[in-house]
């Protein structure tokens, strides 16, 4: 694709081919708004050249003449269908030589009367050609190797010896778009002959990033599924893995005007009977813009977490494929709230919202000791721990203690399913942001559990738990002993002092245990996270009508 910086009058384009070249294509050009916005999603449409198709096309150079009228328009892309395979000057038996397309300049202008092709003008403010991209070669040799320390990925047997999966089954991704299929078989081949469990497996890396075509990835896919299901056929294999958007990601229209992502890899998959090896979709989410978060930020996160979860089922998910976050946090970019009491009550409501709205996996990332960096926002960490530069922990994070509290208080670790109820509080400021929300769990050991935030910054506020069943008509409330934990601005602090920076106090969260009754009245703490758990009194008979 071409981008001439401002409209051109243009009908004609000078192709010089190198091996391989195209031999069926089409020229077009873009009417419409900005073509390469992809994060607001580009507004209008491509279209072909009055002469623009071509085909059994020859290798060299080409003029072509597009059209008798000249176009105005600042986007002109060619779209190559059928490659010549023929092989360049070099190694003609090595395949990577013979495959794909091979461009050396594309010129875009007009032709005269006389039949001179003429480049558009560009105006002295405009820049030339700033970037031009190709794909990665998969293949490396030994001057490809990276062994200075930077750069560098942790091995498959370190990783699952390390202690970091908690002996569990781990997701493991393959490279897809800059990989080959033999590749990815052969690493999942060897993880299973070492003996280390799967639990699915994610095939590429943000292909929306990589402005990747949704039939182009889908396509990949396929191959892709083939070949390690050769090595596993029970393997759960999913994707794509977008990157974090709070709304549906569109692009350039097809031929039926279809412009979501999503919705035309599901499409394509389902149109080439292999939508059930979409075991899975997953996606990051990164909600914030890392230099302009303020507190009140927290009182989006809900909506935006359960609005991606609906919009993927929108856009053609099937309700049996799960929805997965495989790697989150308040921003794409490390800042500052990262490591202030603002991250811990945002997880707690970006996993509960995600649970309550129907996801099924979340995995919160990274979590591996890091140091401490300056950002826009102060001084602050990726990680759930602060550490030196050997990676030694010297301290917690405030997402630590709140993953904690998740992943061991509210919800019972290993126990099996847990059911979710819906759950509400009406506590709201003067503007009407909702300052309480509350996530609701009966777990497999009998226990109601309620994860409660308070995203009031400054003021404690205090609540009774009711439960009501609204089938039976009848409510019902905790009964005696009840575990009250609490994590929050009183038991931590960032303190952002450079590279010293730090929490005081940095305390796990306050526990208590209170004989309750159905006017127990409970106090979430200012800027906190609450836990309340403990079984329910005997629900009574059926209410009168």
């Amino acid at each position: 694709m071409v981008d001439l910086q401002s409209e051109k009058q243009i009908n004609a384009t000078r192709i010089r081919w190198a091996s391989p070249f195209a031999k069926t294509y089409q020229v077009e050009y873009w009417v419409g708004t900005d073509a390469l916005d992809f994060d607001g999603g580009p507004q209008g449409q491509w279209k072909v050249f009055n002469s623009g198709k071509i085909e059994n096309a020859q290798g060299g150079t080409q003029i072509l003449k597009l059209a008798d009228v000249p176009v105005s328009s600042r986007y002109v892309r060619i779209l190559m269908s059928e490659s010549s395979n023929t092989c360049d000057e070099h190694d003609p038996n090595d395949s990577r030589n013979c495959v794909g397309y091979a461009v050396q300049q594309i010129e875009l202008g007009s032709i005269d009367a006389s039949g001179r092709f003429a480049p558009a003008p560009r105006d002295p403010a405009e820049r030339a050609t700033t970037y031009t991209g190709s794909s990665i070669d998969p293949w490396h040799s030994a001057e490809d190797i990276r062994d200075g320390g930077d750069y560098q990925h942790t091995g498959f047997d370190l990783f699952f010896t390390s202690g970091i999966t908690n002996n569990l089954p781990a997701m493991i991704p393959v490279t897809m778009l800059y990989g080959t299929p033999e590749d990815a078989a052969a690493q999942i081949a060897y993880i299973e002959k070492r003996g280390y469990p799967i639990s699915y497996i994610e095939m590429g890396e943000e292909p929306d990033g990589k402005h990747t075509m949704p039939e182009d990835y889908a396509a990949l896919y396929i191959q892709w599924a083939g070949a390690i299901h050769k090595v596993d056929p029970k393997l759960k294999l999913g994707g794509p893995i977008f990157e974090g958007v709070n709304k549906d990601i569109t692009l350039w229209p097809d031929s039926k005007g279809r412009i979501s992502w999503m919705g035309r890899f599901v499409a394509y998959l389902k149109d080439h009977h292999h939508l059930s090896d979409l075991a899975f979709v997953s996606f990051e989410h990164y909600p914030f813009e890392p230099c302009t978060i303020t507190w009140k930020d927290l009182y989006r996160e809900p909506q935006l977490m359960k609005g991606i979860l609906q919009i993927w089922r929108a856009d053609g998910v099937p309700k049996d494929v799960p929805l997965m976050v495989t790697e989150n946090h308040l921003s794409w970019q490390l800042t500052g709230p990262m490591t202030t009491i603002f991250a811990a009550l945002w997880l707690a409501d970006n996993v509960g919202s995600f649970f309550e709205g129907g996801g099924a996996a979340f995995y919160h990332s990274p979590i591996q000791p890091q140091g401490v960096n300056n950002t826009c926002l102060g001084w602050s960490s990726w990680s759930n721990f602060v550490s030196n530069e050997n990676y030694e922990i010297r301290g917690y994070t405030s997402p630590y203690y709140a993953a904690r509290l998740i992943n061991l208080e509210w919800v019972q670790h290993r126990s099996g399913v847990h059911q979710m109820f819906p759950s509400a509080t009406n506590i709201k400021d003067a503007d009407g942001n909702l300052l309480v929300t509350t996530y609701a769990l009966h777990r497999p050991d009998g226990n109601w559990s309620l994860l409660l935030v308070n995203r009031d910054e400054n003021n404690s506020h205090t609540v009774r738990a009711s439960f009501e069943d609204a089938k039976e008509k009848r409510n019902s409330s905790f009964f005696g002993n009840v575990f009250l934990l609490s994590f929050g601005s009183d038991q931590y602090v960032w303190i952002n002092d450079g590279p010293n920076s730090h929490p005081d106090p940095n305390l796990p969260p306050s526990a208590a245990i209170i004989d309750t009754d159905s006017q127990t009245i409970f106090t979430l703490p200012k800027a906190s996270i609450t836990v309340i758990r403990g079984r329910l009194r005997k629900w009574p008979q059926q209410l009168p009508v």
